[in-house]
């Protein structure tokens, strides 16, 4: 048996008191067959008979990265109104399941991730976080179901087996890696340390920190990982110290409010040296510390300006978001994934994968949905350029040129854009 067979396994196992009532619900139980196979064939049944496009969105609700919930949320929600006011796919309206991927529990996303699987979805949107996503993606693409995150930055993905049914809108580590490394240089500072939590996502961006660093001429002084779930980080705080760094890229997510003033009570702080920031710990931090905390620290964030317009869309959707983090690059993964199915002319999460390449490049430019529709309609190839910018999959699911964004803090601990910084992969 396979390493993804036997994930498959596990997973079937994990979820069994969801397939018992999907099974026992399907009506498929006379004939004799297991509760695993019938709730496989009526996940089949489901994709091939329902008439309809299932998504699932498996985002952040909980966890480290609870903050990027909303503005993902949002981005799905708003693409799914708009293609269903456009009249759907297929002449049926598209339908969004809302599920959670605490990155804190494994468990969650994987149930959760069983639940949608279970519930035949054609794709699931997500999840956010690399290291969630590396514990569920052999489930996903074993069960034959299409998979498109929106924030996935680990380099580990662009290799990954993943049966073709893996992408992703926003780019590899490899760009915000180069680009922050660059900035720091540019910036004047020589000696740089990195703190990093240790996990796909920390460990790959950190690689390509340094090596950005190193290529202009630069020194990496130490590179530190830590446990995000530890209850102190006053020991790799104080072998930072010891390194004597001139800037500090810290690499985190949520516990970036614990590492914060551990770094300041060793004198290593925001206020002492500058710190850099990344997508995973780039927030606006408010109140939550002491005002002028951050004044002057920077950060970078994948994606390009969206725009005022856009934001406001969103603001119709979510009144209360105050963070439009990966909002654009959710927004694109529904609206690809769509016109992908209306290009196959199918549900089948196979046939959409097949297509997905081809509505991102080498036909006539468009950019919403409405408009893609009716060009494939017509008869021609599409090439969807989105709310995140001139999106391009390569074969591996990967976007071949992107965005990302350079932001600043003020006094009141949130942040503005200052400039974006363009690249190919």
């Amino acid at each position: 048996m396979s390493p993804r067979t036997t994930l498959a396994w596990r997973l079937a196992a994990a979820a069994g008191a969801a397939s018992l009532v999907l099974s026992a619900c399907s009506g498929d139980g006379d004939d004799g067959a297991s509760t695993e196979e019938a709730a496989d064939e009526s996940a089949d049944e489901a994709r091939e008979f329902s008439g309809q496009l299932r998504l699932g969105a498996l985002l952040p609700e909980t966890g480290s990265l609870e903050f990027l919930g909303p503005p993902l949320f949002a981005g799905v929600d708003l693409a799914v109104e708009e293609i269903n006011a456009a009249g759907g796919v297929g002449g049926a309206e598209v339908a969004m399941t809302h599920k959670d991927s605490n990155d804190t529990s494994t468990d969650t996303a994987v149930r959760n991730a069983a639940e949608l699987i279970d519930q035949g979805v054609s794709a699931i949107i997500g999840p956010a976080s690399s290291a969630v996503s590396m514990t569920v993606i052999d489930d996903i693409v074993g069960s034959g179901t299409l998979m498109v995150s929106p924030s996935n930055t680990a380099t580990t993905f662009t290799a990954y087996p993943d049966n073709d049914l893996y992408f992703r809108t926003a780019p590899s580590d490899v760009l915000q890696g180069r680009v922050l490394g660059e900035l720091v240089r540019s910036d004047g500072h020589d000696n740089v340390g990195i703190l990093s939590l240790d996990d796909e996502y920390g460990d790959g961006l950190a690689e390509n920190v340094a090596l950005a660093v190193e290529d202009g001429g630069g020194t990496i002084v130490d590179r530190i990982t830590y446990d995000p779930q530890a209850a102190s980080f006053t020991t790799e705080v104080t072998q930072m110290v010891t390194a004597s760094p001139d800037a500090l890229v810290l690499i985190g997510f949520v516990e970036t409010l614990s590492v914060l003033p551990e770094l300041e009570s060793q004198g290593i702080g925001p206020q002492d040296i500058p710190v850099y920031f990344v997508d995973g710990n780039l927030s606006n931090y408010g109140e939550d510390l002491p005002e002028g905390f951050l004044a002057g620290s920077k950060g970078t964030l994948p994606g390009s300006d969206a725009g005022e317009e856009f934001q406001q869309r969103l603001l119709e959707v979510n009144p209360d978001l105050n963070d439009f983090s990966y909002a654009a690059e959710a927004y694109d993964a529904v609206m690809l994934t769509a016109l992908a199915a209306t290009s196959a002319n199918s549900f089948e999460p196979e046939a959409i994968a097949s297509h997905m390449v081809d509505v991102s490049r080498n036909g006539t430019e468009c950019t919403s949905f409405e408009e893609c529709a009716q060009l494939l309609q017509d008869g021609e190839d599409v090439d969807y350029n989105g709310a995140s910018g001139p999106i391009t999959f390569s074969p591996d699911g990967d976007i071949t040129e992107a965005s990302i964004g350079i932001y600043q803090y003020g006094e009141d601990n949130t942040y503005e854009n200052v400039e974006y910084r363009s690249g190919t992969l």
